[in-house]
């Protein structure tokens, strides 16, 4: 049986973004409530009766976390101008050798998001 599981995580950051005219609004410093939802897939282990521990796909995210979780995300190496769509391809890079990734969404805010398949 194959199936896709999505686990997500909350981590509360700030930033600014560098690119922007100076009068945009996302040109200021500021914060966010970010949600990151990863979803991986594959066959359901017949002995186990899952793809994936929930706690081993928690415990292969957490030092990725760790490093954006209350940060100033612009300081972060390879995060420099830290969009919504550099966000959720920089976790990729650091995920997508450990699991069988196949998405990941970053919501930044409760109506705004990107979705990040893969390069």
């Amino acid at each position: 049986m194959k199936v896709r599981l999505e686990k997500t995580f909350q981590f509360e950051a700030a930033h600014r973004l560098p690119h922007v005219p100076e009068g945009h609004k996302c040109w200021r410093l500021h914060g966010h409530s970010y949600r990151v939802h990863l979803a991986i897939a594959g066959e359901v282990d017949e002995r186990t009766g899952w793809l994936m521990d929930f706690d081993e796909l928690q415990a292969i995210f957490a030092p990725v976390f760790d490093q954006i979780d209350h940060r100033y995300l612009n300081e972060v190496k390879g995060l420099e101008n830290p969009t919504a769509e550099n966000i959720a391809r920089w976790i990729w890079q650091r995920l997508c050798d450990k699991l069988p990734l196949v998405e990941v969404r970053i919501d930044e805010t409760c109506d705004s998001r990107c979705i990040y398949r893969g390069d």
